[in-house]
């Protein structure tokens, strides 16, 4: 969640998913994905700002969380690199030219 204030001065805690639009006229008002609207002291990059801090803070919290070996493990099978004689493609093709090639 993000804090925001509100004009009349009054600080709120906004769940960041719920924002659908973000559109400054000149005060910046938010519209809600259940179509509520809320005019917000701060200004749109500002408010860009603290949502993108904090999916980021959320992000690390997950990375912190993981093991060692499943970070590398994903990485390595995003990037499609052979990870401790595994083959993330499944290609059996490779694997045989690999053995053919003394690897």
């Amino acid at each position: 969640m993000i804090e925001l204030t509100r004009l009349n001065g009054n600080p709120i805690l906004l769940n960041s998913d719920l924002i659908k639009t973000a559109e400054t006229s000149p005060d910046t008002m938010l519209t809600l994905i259940n179509g509520e609207k809320l005019i917000v002291r701060e200004d749109r990059g500002e408010v860009l700002d603290r949502v993108l801090a904090y999916r980021a803070a959320l992000l690390a919290d997950v990375a912190r969380r993981l093991s060692p070996n499943d970070a590398l493990r994903r990485a390595a099978s995003l990037a499609g690199v052979e990870f401790a004689g595994e083959f993330t493609s499944g290609d059996s093709s490779k694997q045989q030219r690999n053995e053919d090639e003394g690897r």
